[in-house]
């Protein structure tokens, strides 16, 4: 048989793209120990491959879908997503508490987080309170950063 061109195969797949791409699928599987359908005729396997097509002796949709498989880079398995609804009428939201409860909670974050005014204490230039300084000292202190008024 005769050398096959690309013009006999194009006359089976009209895009020359694809008929390329697959041509190549076609020479992996043959590489990778798929039957030949032809006589190989000391051919390499692009050559067998192109005149397989020439001649239809493969389905073209097998090697598609190979090619297609090949190619995906993310493969979707299905597998059962468990479900972690909740019902609204389950859940508890801060308003739904009572008034005393919140009240309650809400006294204890308070008191948790009251500093006292040395602690709170942020000089302009980024020094630390002096301390001993008496109470009267620490207001004329404040007095003296507001400013003129």
């Amino acid at each position: 048989m005769a050398r096959v061109t690309v013009e006999d195969c194009v006359l089976k797949i009209p895009n020359r793209f694809e008929l390329v791409l697959l041509a190549a699928q076609r020479a992996r599987d043959v590489t990778s120990g798929a039957p030949i359908t032809l006589e190989r005729d000391n051919d390499k396997n692009p050559v067998v491959a192109l005149r397989e097509i020439a001649d239809e002796t493969i389905n073209l949709e097998h090697v598609k879908n190979a090619l297609i498989k090949g190619m995906q880079k993310h493969v979707e398995i299905d597998e059962p997503e468990e479900d972690k609804e909740l019902a609204a009428d389950t859940q508890t939201w801060p308003a739904d508490q009572p008034i005393g409860e919140g009240e309650e909670l809400g006294d204890e974050a308070a008191t948790d987080e009251e500093l006292d005014e040395d602690a709170l204490f942020v000089a302009e230039d980024g020094t630390a309170p002096v301390e001993g300084i008496g109470e009267e000292a620490g207001e004329a202190d404040t007095e003296a950063r507001k400013g003129p008024q």
